[in-house]
């Protein structure tokens, strides 16, 4: 019997392999919106698990935790440097770590922050050491620098027409290991560093001028506060030790990265800076409410992709009903020789499973593929890791779409037994 339909299969091969192509490609778009929507929820959280609580100034808990964790550009207002110093200060806290964004190198961006949370991300440097001067660097695992490389900060982006500082080029001391996360794409370097660079810290020329800290109190954005450095600027002592001891004087920054002590003293220090000029979030929580959205829209795209099933499903139908109408003569034959009617159904039946089978295997290997595709280009983008991988909900999907190919191929399988052997033959 297994010859005989891969026999037949043969004889109409151009229309089996098209309804095997039809098969696949409404078969993989389900499995790409699948695996694609769980890639992304997984990547995402196992790179915010690395930051606790961000504070930042009160504006929109979804881009302080997507700037501060996932470093993608965007004007954050500024908080008083006090808060840092206090966070600091407090029993609760493990280490506050400041984070300064707004430069760029080479398409990386440049980062601000202390030698703690380069700590804490990497506790073991995948090479060198960690920067000790004003004028050094560590980078993220997968920049493409060497140690020894000169970095010369751009304000802002080349895309967006931002000018070179030419007051500071650091020199990169040290590798991170990598971290899953969008800092292996990161440039590190001292905040104070960042800070006299856009004219904010005592060891600039300008820091005195009335005028400047009146404009700096004044404005609200990290960005309209790097557009006054053109006016601010002078040199930076590349060879000066960093110093991270902070005051309540300092510089108004974006965010501070803080790891509590424990997971109490978290939901305090949550509820203690969530103010009129604060704002603390944890990251795991902000994504949740991502993730709601992004399962609303995975819901429509497999709702899509079933629908696109559906058709697929209804018109490969007709056309083996048409296929096994123009064979009401073999078939009828096969009746006549005495073919039990348990062969004819199994041979139609099997016929069409087979070509559901063979579409639905390769539609699933496709899809796999294709995802695994999309989440390299994104990985190789954000440099967070997106695991593309089956779950056991998948293997109820994959048994759905299996019963449902083995109900419908008997449609075309009863079809051929409704006339007689005589009634077929005479057609």
């Amino acid at each position: 019997m297994i010859r005989f339909i891969l026999a037949d299969i043969r004889r109409f091969r151009a229309g089996a392999l098209a309804v095997v192509v039809l098969i696949a490609l409404s078969v993989a778009l389900c499995t790409i919106v699948t695996l694609q929507e769980r890639a992304v929820r997984l990547g995402s959280a196992r790179a915010a698990e690395k930051f606790d609580l961000v504070v930042g100034a009160a504006g929109s808990e979804t881009q302080l935790t997507l700037s501060a964790v996932f470093l993608q550009p965007a004007p954050l207002p500024l908080m008083p440097g006090a808060v840092l110093a206090k966070l600091a200060a407090d029993p609760r806290v493990s280490f506050a770590a400041p984070v300064g964004f707004g430069d760029s190198a080479f398409g990386f961006p440049v980062v601000g922050t202390t030698t703690t949370l380069i700590a804490n991300l990497s506790p073991q440097l995948a090479e060198g050491r960690t920067f000790a001067r004003l004028g050094e660097a560590v980078i993220g695992a997968e920049v493409p620098m060497e140690q020894g490389a000169e970095i010369k900060p751009m304000h802002g982006t080349a895309e967006a027409g931002g000018e070179t500082h030419t007051e500071l080029a650091y020199t990169v001391t040290g590798r991170m290991a990598p971290t899953g996360t969008a800092w292996d794409r990161a440039i590190l370097v001292p905040i104070r560093a960042v800070w006299s660079l856009h004219g904010m810290e005592g060891g600039h020329d300008d820091h005195d001028d009335p005028a400047h800290d009146d404009h700096a109190a004044e404005e609200g954005t990290q960005s309209e506060a790097h557009q006054d450095h053109d006016h601010h600027h002078g040199h930076v002592d590349a060879q000066a030790p960093i110093d991270e001891t902070f005051s309540a004087d300092m510089p108004g920054l974006p965010a501070v990265l803080v790891k509590p002590k424990t997971i109490a003293d978290a939901y305090r220090l949550r509820q203690d800076y969530r103010g009129e000029t604060t704002l603390a979030v944890f990251p795991g929580e902000v994504l949740t409410q991502l993730y709601a959205t992004l399962g609303d829209m995975r819901s429509i795209l497999l709702a899509i992709a079933i629908g696109t099933q559906g058709i697929v499903v209804a018109a490969i139908l007709l056309v083996t009903i048409m296929h096994v109408g123009s064979r009401r003569r073999q078939i009828g034959a096969l009746r006549a020789l005495g073919i039990p009617r348990r062969s004819i159904i199994a041979i139609v039946w099997g016929e069409l499973f087979l070509l559901f089978a063979a579409g639905a295997a390769l539609g699933i290997a496709g899809g796999y593929g294709v995802a695994r595709l999309i989440s390299s280009l994104l990985t190789a983008r954000t440099a967070v890791r997106m695991p593309v991988e089956f779950a056991h909900a998948d293997m109820t999907l994959a048994l759905g779409i299996a019963l449902t190919a083995a109900v419908i191929s008997l449609v075309p399988a009863l079809i051929a037994l409704r006339s007689s052997p005589a009634e077929a033959l005479r057609a």
